[in-house]
C-alpha cells in the first residue's frame, strides 16, 4: 500500500551522534519503503548556509539523503526555526523538493495543511517578531554574506539565547494558540493538519461548523524516543521506535 512518512525537529549535529545513526537507520529502512518523506523542519540543529554544506557535521546527512531519493522515495523539506537558510543547492544535493510554510497538499484523498507549526505559536510575540526578521529575504542575505565562521557564532550564541529565553515562558504560550489553528482550519476548508515544533506530540480533533478536522503533532527525537507519522489511504497513525 502506498503511503507516506512525516517527521520534524531532529536538531541533528556533530554532537547528536546516536541520534545521528538512529536517523540513518530509519533513512535505510521505513523510509526506503515510503512513497514520500516530509521533513517539517529542524532536520538541523543550525543551519548556517548552503555554503556549509561538505562540513563533517551535515555532508553524510546530505549524502544519507540523497541515497534515498535515487531510491526511489521522494523527499520534501519544510524550513523550520532551526535550518531556516535551507536553500537551492540543499535541495540539489539531496533531491529533495523545499516546501513553503504552510504547504497544501491532498493526502491519499484528504486535504491537508503541513507547516513547522511555529507560526501558530501567536501568543509568543517576542518569538513571532524574531521569526519575522530571520524569515526576510534581506536579513538572510546580510547574514549569508558574512564569513562563515563568524555566521557560526552567531548560530550557537543564537542557540543559548533561545534556551534562555524558553526558561521565562510558560509551556501555554510556547504552545500553539487555539485561535490560530481554527483560523487556519477555517480559512483552509476543515482540513487535516500536520506539524512539528512543539515537541508535544498528539493527535487532536476539533468539532467546527458541522466539520471534524484533526491536527497531528509530530514527536521530537532525541536519544530516549524518536518516531514518525505514517500516512495511507486509511488515515494516520504514530509510530515509535
Amino acid at each position: 500500500m502506498q503511503h507516506s512518512l512525516f517527521i520534524s525537529d531532529l536538531h541533528l549535529s556533530a554532537k547528536t551522534l546516536a541520534l545521528r545513526k538512529r536517523f540513518f537507520q530509519f533513512l535505510e529502512g521505513p523510509a526506503r519503503e515510503a512513497e514520500s518523506l516530509y521533513i517539517l523542519g529542524d532536520l538541523f540543529e543550525t543551519w548556517i548556509g548552503d555554503d556549509d554544506i561538505d562540513s563533517a557535521a551535515n555532508i553524510k546527512i546530505v549524502n544519507a539523503l540523497k541515497e534515498l531519493t535515487d531510491s526511489g522515495t521522494a523527499l520534501f523539506v519544510m524550513h523550520g526555526n532551526r535550518d531556516f537558510l535551507l536553500s537551492h543547492e540543499f535541495a540539489q544535493r539531496t533531491g529533495a523538493t523545499l516546501l513553503n510554510d504552510p504547504t497544501d497538499v491532498i493526502l491519499y484523498g484528504v486535504r491537508t495543511i503541513l507547516t513547522h507549526g511555529d507560526q501558530l505559536c501567536t501568543e509568543d510575540v517576542e518569538y513571532q517578531q524574531w521569526r519575522k526578521q530571520v524569515r526576510s529575504p534581506q536579513w538572510q542575505k546580510q547574514v549569508l554574506a558574512l564569513p562563515i565562521e563568524q555566521r557560526r557564532k552567531m548560530a550557537s550564541d543564537a542557540t543559548s539565547m533561545s534556551a534562555d529565553s524558553k526558561k521565562k515562558k510558560s509551556m501555554d504560550i510556547m504552545d500553539v494558540s487555539t485561535a490560530a489553528v481554527m483560523e487556519l482550519i477555517r480559512k483552509n476548508d476543515y482540513p487535516r493538519i500536520i506539524h512539528g515544533h512543539t515537541h508535544r506530540p498528539a493527535r487532536h480533533v476539533y468539532h467546527i461548523d458541522d466539520h471534524t478536522s484533526e491536527r497531528w503533532v509530530l514527536t521530537d527525537w532525541n536519544n530516549q524516543k524518536a518516531g514518525y507519522l505514517y500516512c495511507d489511504r486509511d488515515g494516520c497513525r504514530a509510530i515509535t521506535f
